[in-house]
């Protein structure tokens, strides 16, 4: 499926009324850029996309991936779900150093989770640490999801928590995913 034919399939998945809750859920984007697909829906296409890539070829399905900045918040979630199934932990990185700075908004960095981190903890760890101290907002409330999400538990240490709290920002998104952070850490640790 080309970058336009995924395009008009979510489209054809739009929810008007589930378009304008969302607008007003995304202060940091124009109103006209969410198309209005839910999340299962988006879920449920981005594991279909995943499917036919391995069946006939990752060539349209990256030529998608490569299409940044996307126009539409809906292309940006579709683009987190697609790296969130990416299986190859190599092929997840490169493709997420180039999509991370395209990120623009506080749901598309929290919806993308690769699965594929969890078995790769210590190869994800140098990049966790080049993310933190990234410049754009949404690459560091990534940095700090992926230690909440993967270094809170067996492979906590101490000194994830005084590098996320010598993190100092005026940006909202990453205040409060420090915030978040730490509330997760004291309730695990």
């Amino acid at each position: 499926m080309t970058s336009s034919e995924i395009t008009s399939q979510l489209f054809s998945m739009q929810d008007s009324s589930y378009r304008d809750f969302q607008a007003k859920l995304l202060p940091t984007l124009v109103p006209e850029s969410v198309i209005g697909v839910r999340t299962p829906a988006l879920r449920d296409f981005a594991k279909s996309l995943l499917a036919e890539a391995k069946t006939s070829g990752r060539k349209e399905l990256d030529s998608f991936l490569s299409a940044l900045p996307h126009k539409y918040f809906d292309e940006n979630q579709l683009h987190a779900f697609v790296l969130s199934g990416e299986k190859n932990f190599d092929t997840c990185i490169a493709l997420l150093e180039k999509f991370l700075p395209f990120i623009d908004n506080w749901a598309t960095c929290d919806q993308l989770s690769p699965k594929v981190f969890k078995k790769n903890r210590q190869k994800l760890l140098p990049f966790i640490e080049k993310w933190l101290s990234s410049e754009k907002t949404y690459v560091i409330r990534f940095a700090i999801g992926m230690l909440m999400q993967h270094f809170l538990d067996d492979d906590f240490s101490p000194l994830y928590l005084e590098k996320v709290a010598s993190i100092r920002s005026q940006e909202y998104y990453v205040n409060m995913m420090i915030a978040w952070y730490f509330a997760t850490a004291l309730a695990k640790q």
